[in-house]
């Protein structure tokens, strides 16, 4: 049975970020992806120089017309990622409405880019967009903790406060929350990051279920962009293939993400020679050279079950 995502994110020409970190894994994986690029940039942000355009709301709504006229607006999937305006979000919005309404099993799979480290990197006018209207319509929601604090008004200083906050997030909406990057500390210790995940389903017979984990993610010292949107794809990918099992779907998509990273740095140190941090360009991430790792992904990161029911 053929699988079709739409994914609403970035483009850049060089390197790997939004779309692009996305597309290639999913489609590897074997799903066909159509993409609409809300921005075209020559390359991510963080190099010295970047240019490119910006895709408006109505060239948005031109872009899913043509869609539509040809009768091809059917979707399995929905992944959105980086958007930093009100009205192309607003739009959005009615895309997703409008597709779920033609397929009401659509899983829609966000991810709410809006800062990390406590500091917002999108216009606040953005926030109360997510919380109100995009948050609902999402199955899967991939925020980190400052945006996870962000969508809820609540703090989290505390593993209880995280799954506090994970289930205010499930009473917005989506039936599946990870946390992918918290400030807790790990057991493990301080080379590790800790994500969570929480997953909330309801059987045919109406009962819920219920499954809580926890990850300890080695860090690795260095700034990479795009993680996020793969991060998402991944998640997107491996739930669809582990629909009921978070703790499987998390290993796997939090594995490939390792395996990529590393060859990444690996490849980066190696080009940027001994004693020198490596630039923005040496630093993209190694996708068609993990491809092996994304279809079949080394477990290297274990799930820990916190709570079932």
């Amino acid at each position: 049975m053929e699988c079709r995502v739409l994914s609403v994110q970035s483009h850049v020409v060089r390197g790997y970020v939004g779309n692009k970190s996305a597309t290639f894994p999913l489609q590897v994986l074997g799903f066909e992806v159509d993409s609409i690029n809300s921005v075209q940039f020559s390359n991510h942000t963080g190099y010295a120089h970047w240019k490119g355009q910006v895709l408006t709301a109505e060239e948005l709504n031109v872009l899913y017309e043509g869609i539509k006229l040809n009768e091809v607006n059917h979707y399995d999937y929905i992944l959105t990622g980086y958007s930093r305006d009100t009205s192309f979000l607003e739009v959005v919005v009615d895309i997703i409405q409008e597709l779920k309404k033609a397929n009401p099993s659509l899983v829609y799979v966000c991810d709410p880019v809006m800062g990390d480290q406590g500091a917002m990197y999108v216009p606040e006018n953005l926030l109360p967009v997510y919380r109100d209207k995009v948050v609902p319509l999402a199955d899967i929601l991939t925020p980190n903790q400052f945006e996870a604090e962000l969508l809820t008004g609540r703090k989290i200083n505390t593993e209880s406060d995280a799954f506090e906050i994970m289930d205010l997030l499930h009473k917005m909406g989506p039936e599946t929350v990870v946390l992918t990057s918290t400030d807790l500390p790990s057991k493990h210790g301080d080379q590790f990051l800790v994500a969570l995940g929480s997953q909330k389903t309801v059987k045919p017979d109406g009962t819920n279920t219920s499954q809580k984990i926890c990850m300890d993610i080695p860090k690795v010292d260095a700034v990479f962009v795009g993680t996020g949107d793969l991060f998402a794809a991944m998640l997107l990918a491996w739930t669809h293939h582990h629909p009921k099992d978070l703790k499987a779907a998390c290993e796997k998509t939090v594995s490939v993400m390792h395996h990529v990273i590393k060859r990444t740095i690996t490849y980066a140190n190696e080009m940027a020679g001994p004693g020198k941090r490596p630039s923005p360009a040496q630093l993209e991430l190694r996708m068609v050279q993990s491809k092996a790792d994304i279809e079949n992904p080394a477990i290297v990161v274990e799930a820990k079950v916190l709570e079932k029911s």
